[in-house]
């Protein structure tokens, strides 16, 4: 319950609560709330029972953790067969690489060709991916005062 708290974040509390409650009704106070706590926890163990008992003996592996999202999904990808397939594509497809080389073919850079790579030109047609010659760039679109 309390694993994340530090040993300075623990001495503050312990300061804190003489300073608010003083040193003569401290041992109450935590008497009191670990009455609370046990309390609550006995509550939440006799709901969790009656939620098993009321749900019959096919649920009798349920675990209420299975109710947060992730772990329900953690369990169902573990427990699934099929998945091997799939975790192995994954280990064939380095979506880094073909970003990089997207980018470089937009920025004109040349790099070198993957064996799924589209060929340059097709049919004739001009590879748009490719960087145009100087000259090209070199004249000014013609101006449209309609288009703006």
């Amino acid at each position: 319950m309390f694993s994340d708290i530090g040993a300075l974040e623990l001495v503050t509390l312990v300061v804190l609560a003489v300073l608010v409650f003083g040193p003569d009704k401290l041992p109450k106070v935590i008497q009191d709330v670990s009455r609370f706590i046990r309390k609550v926890r006995e509550f939440s163990d006799s709901a969790k029972q009656d939620i098993r008992s009321e749900l019959g003996p096919e649920f009798k592996d349920f675990e209420f953790e299975d109710l947060n999202p992730k772990t329900f999904l953690r369990k169902q990808l573990e427990s699934n067969e099929d998945l091997k397939e799939l975790k192995e594509l994954r280990g064939t497809f380095d979506l880094k690489k073909e970003m990089n080389e997207v980018a470089d073919a937009v920025h004109g850079r040349e790099t070198t060709p993957a064996p799924t790579a589209a060929p340059a030109a097709v049919n004739g047609s001009p590879d748009l991916l490719k960087k145009q010659d100087k000259s090209d760039t070199d004249e000014r679109p013609p101006y449209d005062s309609d288009a703006t």
